[in-house]
């Protein structure tokens, strides 16, 4: 059967229109759909896969407790949702405030931008660096985003700022009183501190683990797979696309993996 549980429109860093991305996985005979934005829900309403099971996700951004940046997925089964969003809310402002600093070390270089009518536009959405870069871009500072980031925007560069968002237990914390389902996203990315964070926040509510995930050979998945089901976690999967032509949309997942997972979220597939 064939889900996705995790992916990206232009309500965050992707590539594609709400609408754009949900005709993509359309046309890929998703049995198990959710939009998973950073920090913001905005584009699910318009992103509905048809004769699939659509589930109001997002992707939140957070730190653990040595400041590493940590991805959950949220998954709403129906609870108090407004909870989670208001306190996305925040973080979406934290986020524009990044952004307002970052501008400010650009002038410090000399490259001036208007920050305002950019973050203005924002609306619900989760503004970030790629917004930046493109503005950059349009300003004739850089001739590519690519430009952008390897010259200025890179990973603890002179233009960087720390993103502010919630703690792994507050994200988890906040997420349970929202009557969340939620899973660690693309957990090789954490090395040897996944199972430091699964360790410290299975008990809270964190019950998932995306073992299905988009780039992983079939070694990989077996690893996080055996590592999802020696924790009692259920195995989410997505390909985590951000509209990038060369990565399927979607990822396989047996059906009796699936179905565990539909009732995990509460939700029944359908039958395609």
């Amino acid at each position: 059967m064939r889900i996705e549980l995790h992916c990206h429109s232009t309500c965050s860093d992707g590539a594609q229109l709400p609408t754009e991305v949900a005709a993509a996985a359309s046309n890929r005979g998703i049995a198990l759909f959710a939009l998973t934005d950073h920090d913001t829900c905005a584009g699910s309403a318009s992103c509905v896969v048809p004769n699939a099971c659509n589930v109001r996700a997002v992707e939140i951004s957070c730190s653990d407790a040595d400041g590493h940046t940590v991805h959950v997925l949220a998954f709403d089964t129906g609870g108090a949702w407004d909870v989670l969003e208001t306190q996305l809310g925040v973080v979406r402002e934290h986020r524009k405030n990044r952004l307002r600093m970052m501008g400010a070390k650009l002038l410090q270089r000399g490259i001036k931008l208007d920050m305002e009518p950019l973050l203005a536009q924002a609306d619900r959405r989760a503004v970030g660096r790629p917004d930046l870069a493109n503005a950059m871009v349009a300003a004739g500072v850089v001739s590519s985003a690519k430009e952008a980031f390897s010259r200025h925007l890179f990973d603890r560069g002179p233009i960087d700022v720390p993103h502010k968002g919630l703690s792994v237990t507050e994200a988890v914390a906040v997420g349970r009183s929202a009557g969340a389902k939620l899973s660690l996203a693309h957990p090789h990315l954490y090395g040897a501190r996944t199972a430091k964070l699964i360790a410290a926040h299975k008990r809270d509510g964190l019950e998932g683990l995306e073992a299905f995930y988009g780039r992983y050979d079939a070694a990989e998945r077996k690893h996080w797979i055996e590592i999802a089901d020696g924790n009692g976690m259920v195995c989410t999967g997505g390909s985590d696309s951000h509209g990038e032509p060369e990565i399927s949309r979607g990822v396989e997942m047996p059906d009796d993996r699936a179905h565990a997972l539909a009732a995990w979220l509460g939700v029944a597939l359908p039958t395609l």
